[in-house]
């Protein structure tokens, strides 16, 4: 019986995907932020209930990146928000600085190149190795 049932899972697995749903994944993929902010949905709600200001909101988003271990993706949206949102750089690494103590080293060397990528930066060969 569990050939069967890995059979069938096979088979739902291979199924035809349909264009509305490829085009929603494509769109999740390249950090769509309408498209994100729709499924997230709760966003502003949830900015409007922190009372945070929107650039402190999006400092605390990184930091919640960090402490987690995203995803690279996940820095480069919100790291592309929280510029938006006026958020400099330097504010950025202090908030590196500031989660360091809670998080540890391993999370601050996984997340520097992908800060580091996000803002645009060029990492050079020689960085790479170190962080492998």
């Amino acid at each position: 019986m569990a050939a069967k049932q890995g059979s069938t899972a096979t088979k739902s697995r291979s199924a035809s995907v349909s264009a509305k749903v490829e085009d929603h994944l494509r769109r999740i993929a390249r950090s769509d932020d309408k498209e994100i902010e729709t499924m997230v949905g709760m966003r502003q709600g949830l900015k409007d209930i922190t009372q945070l200001d929107d650039r402190s909101f999006a400092l605390v988003k990184i930091a919640a990146l960090i402490a987690v271990d995203a995803p690279p993706a996940s820095y480069t949206w919100q790291i592309g928000n929280a510029i938006a949102e006026g958020v400099t750089p330097e504010e950025v690494l202090g908030t590196m600085w500031a989660v360091a103590p809670q998080v540890g080293g391993p999370r601050l060397i996984s997340a520097a190149p992908e800060i580091m990528l996000a803002l645009g930066l060029v990492l050079n060969e020689e960085d790479g190795e170190d962080w492998k």
